[in-house]
């Protein structure tokens, strides 16, 4: 499966992570390339356990995304 995770720089350099269509799936990492490992591990995890808890795990819905700039008026 194929989520989409969003990745933010924090104010400390690192970087935070989640999957908005996992509620609650987190995490981060010293670099980006750590954050990326680190979320794919949570993602799995995340999976794993709901499919033993016996909750419905959400089909991927993200068709895309897009860095956009925009300009202040």
């Amino acid at each position: 499966m194929t989520y989409h995770a969003v990745f933010e720089r924090a104010d400390d350099g690192s970087v935070h992570a989640y999957v908005p269509e996992l509620p609650g799936c987190t995490s981060w990492g010293s670099t980006l390339e750590e954050a990326v490992a680190n979320v794919r591990e949570a993602m799995a995890l995340w999976i794993a356990a709901a499919r033993e808890e016996g909750t419905p795990v959400p089909a991927p819905s993200t068709i895309g995304s897009a860095t956009i700039k925009v300009e202040a008026t």
